[in-house]
């Protein structure tokens, strides 16, 4: 019998970092790992995390005016030794029983990403209704933010420090096909960029995340005329789901994305995917990540941040509060994209 040589293999166990587990090949042959099995692809690194902070970091100002309250998807960045923040502003309802009110957008700072300060004065753009944004800055380049503007149609806007922003119009999402994509919302931009290529998750009115793509940030076109992350089939997700944010993490891509289930509406939780090619993603047999919280049921659009010792997840609807990983890494999630975003970051 031809002797057998050991081959290491590591696989996910919940009372464990790893277990390892030995395959065997004959010697002189090829030896090929296994592949991993779902759970090993779900670190824990992006999945324990500490209580959320007591009191909120950053909240609306509750004055009538246009930051009366903050909600939906902010977006939190390092950049050197200060943080940034831009956020939805939204002035209060002028009909309780009526639509919400305008949305606009703000920034704050801060030296440690938990003691924010308004910037002062208006919001940086007075006359145009933006919301969930999603922000990145290729190397050398200006700033893009990818929102939602009125009607939930996603839109683009560019910036050269972040505060002077400029309009780039709708995005124009194309099917397979090369046809516009049926009238309606499209919302929740959540943007990744490789290779020169950029990737485009959106939702339409909740009911799954599609992704489009484009070389020149003019015409997106789908992938796939079908989401790539559809609700359920589990009751958490089984009503409504929504990209936050894309980040990479030793070499494989991750969604993190909120949802809702059957009759849970305004009762929100956080989820995570992984995918190795951004277009087929398996969801977490333990989601939720973060589960309703009835004190707080519509917490909800969250983010990763390195923080130079260990992640920290932020959630920014309906006020922001942080939570911190139980366990500390070296190396934090790329976001963005992949060796394209500027160096500062």
């Amino acid at each position: 019998m031809t002797p057998l040589a050991s081959v290491p293999v590591r696989v996910f166990a919940p009372w464990a970092a790893a277990v390892v587990v030995v395959l065997t090949a004959p010697q002189g042959h090829a030896q090929v790992a296994a592949p991993a099995p779902p759970e090993a692809r779900f670190p824990v690194e992006l999945l324990e995390f500490g209580p959320p902070s007591q009191t909120p970091l950053f909240a609306g100002r509750g004055d009538g005016g246009w930051e009366h309250e903050i909600r939906e998807r902010g977006w939190i960045v390092r950049e050197g030794g200060r943080w940034r923040m831009w956020y939805t502003g939204v002035a209060p309802r002028t009909d309780p029983a009526g639509p919400r009110g305008r949305c606009r957008l703000g920034h704050a700072t801060s030296p440690d990403g938990l003691n924010w300060t308004r910037t002062p004065g208006r919001p940086l753009v007075a006359d145009s209704w933006i919301e969930d944004v999603c922000l990145m800055r290729p190397a050398g380049g200006a700033y893009q933010a990818f929102v939602e503007g009125e009607g939930d149609i996603a839109a683009r806007w560019t910036s050269a420090d972040g505060l002077d922003w400029h309009s780039q119009g709708a995005l124009d999402i194309r099917l397979v096909d090369g046809r516009p994509i049926p009238d309606g919302p499209r919302g929740t931009p959540a943007v990744w960029l490789e290779g020169g290529v950029w990737h485009l998750f959106y939702e339409r009115q909740d009911l799954g995340i599609w992704l489009a793509t484009s070389r020149d940030l003019l015409v997106w076109t789908n992938v796939a005329d079908e989401p790539v992350i559809a609700c359920g089939p589990e009751p958490y997700d089984a009503r409504a789901v929504a990209l936050d944010q894309i980040v990479r993490y030793q070499g494989r891509y991750y969604a993190l994305y909120h949802a809702s289930a059957l009759g849970g509406q305004g009762r929100w939780c956080t989820c995570i995917a992984t995918s190795d090619d951004l277009r087929q993603w398996t969801k977490w047999r333990g989601n939720p990540l973060l589960p309703v919280d009835d004190e707080v049921p519509g917490e909800s659009s969250a983010m990763l941040v390195f923080d130079g010792t260990r992640h920290r997840l932020y959630t920014t609807h309906p006020a922001v509060r942080v939570r911190f990983a139980i366990h500390p890494t070296r190396v934090g999630v790329e976001t963005g994209g992949r060796g394209e975003l500027a160096p500062a970051w």
